[in-house]
């Protein structure tokens, strides 16, 4: 464009703003939250429970079993193709899982190595854009987190491979492996495996795989090799902590959660969790079991679950390719499935975007929210969350985001 031109779309943009937001638009959607028309299906969950003992005789109202009741660690096997042994049952947040996890490294160390509180520096390699809840952990334990670029096939291994070989001080990476968060990456094979092979400097070093979308296909359900197979066969097998939970397939403030590992991995955590509790919510659990059945039940229930998300993620896309395709302006991914849809915007204007849709009654993710300290040096990257939005509030606020993209490039654009 010349720069004629480029002042008369921004006017014209200024003109699109002005009357959207005279609308006084209300709504948030800053964080991938499941819609209650969502929840509602797993309400039969709260019916009352007519039995509250497992197969074996147990109790669940009572005290005891550590690492789950039998038949919920049987359902997460049968989902997850991982053996019952080598998976603990948690609370309803697999990030809590994720912390103590962290927290026993730092404390307890892991086969005799050091314990991570007594080293000088522990660093982690940080996906990203990837998951700010991750970054929180890592921020708060004051680990140095190092960015690591994604590419369509997840981490660049190039860039994981050098870094981990050569620095003992990196002890682990954050994975989100499948409709990776932001992105809606799936890792590829030659990804899983070349993790689960790569030499590393540190005799402890951690992948920390949060599969948390592991079951939640929108448009199509894409295979993601096991790390923990993988790993087993590469002869790393405790180097692989698997995460996962219910948390936004039934409710997310009363899920069910689980950390896979080695049977060495599994025995270490126990111990420590010994101490910790007596056992997570069995009534939960069983509650769970009887609602879903077995894991063939829970992927019905997940494609009645893509069925009410597939028309938001549609309506999110439609509206980047009709307003934003071709104007070099935004890119964008297609995830095929996951909670989010990740939009780069011109370079220097996401802090914009988000400000002016704020202003305009829309909140969206933070800009940065998706790199280390909440920093994205091309300050271009967004994440929308369209999970929690009826389809016609997010047709206006798509509309709104679009405006509000074009707006904040065409004025840098201007001024540069």
């Amino acid at each position: 464009m010349s720069k004629e031109e480029l002042e008369q779309a921004k006017e014209a943009a200024d003109k699109d703003y002005e009357e959207l937001k005279s609308r006084n638009l209300s709504l948030d959607m800053s964080r991938g939250k499941p819609a209650p028309s969502q929840i509602d299906h797993a309400n039969g969950m709260l019916k009352e429970m007519t039995d509250y003992h497992t197969k074996a005789g147990m109790d669940v109202r009572n005290y005891g079993v550590l690492d789950g009741i039998p038949e919920m660690k049987e359902l997460f096997s049968e989902l997850l193709d991982i053996p019952a042994g080598q998976l603990i049952v948690g609370g309803n947040a697999s990030l809590n899982l994720m912390f103590d996890a962290v927290m026993r490294l730092f404390v307890f160390g892991t086969m005799g190595e050091k314990p991570w509180g007594q080293l000088d520096k522990v660093k982690f390699l940080c996906p990203s854009p990837g998951y700010d809840r991750h970054f929180t952990i890592c921020e708060i334990l004051d680990i140095e987190m190092i960015p690591v670029a994604m590419t369509k096939e997840g981490p660049d291994m190039d860039m994981v491979e050098e870094l981990v070989g050569s620095d003992a001080s990196i002890k682990g990476i954050w994975c989100v492996p499948k409709y990776s968060n932001p992105q809606g990456i799936c890792y590829s094979d030659e990804t899983v495996d070349r993790l689960a092979s790569m030499k590393t400097a540190a005799k402890d070093f951690k992948i920390f795989w949060d599969n948390a979308y592991g079951v939640h296909p929108v448009f199509e359900d894409v295979k993601v090799k096991n790390i923990i197979d993988a790993c087993e066969e590469a002869g790393t097998k405790n180097r692989p902590y698997y995460f996962f939970s219910t948390s936004k397939i039934t409710f997310p403030g009363a899920g069910v959660s689980l950390i896979a590992s080695s049977d060495e991995n599994i025995n270490e955590i126990k111990k420590v969790m010994g101490a910790q509790t007596i056992g997570y919510d069995k009534v939960n659990q069983l509650r769970h079991v009887q609602f879903f059945k077995n894991a063939e039940g829970l992927r019905a229930h997940m494609q009645v679950l893509a069925e009410c998300m597939r028309p938001k993620f549609e309506t999110v896309l439609k509206y980047l390719n009709k307003e934003l395709a071709g104007t070099g302006l935004a890119v964008w991914e297609e995830p095929k499935g996951g909670y989010f849809v990740s939009v780069d915007v011109y370079p220097g204007c996401a802090e914009e975007v988000v400000r002016l849709a704020k202003e305009a009654g829309v909140v969206l993710t933070g800009a940065g929210a998706t790199y280390p300290y909440r920093k994205d040096p091309k300050d271009s990257n967004l994440r929308i969350a369209p999970t929690y939005p009826t389809v016609e509030e997010l047709e206006q606020a798509m509309e709104l985001f679009c405006v509000c993209v074009k707006k904040a490039a065409l004025h840098k654009l201007v001024r540069e």
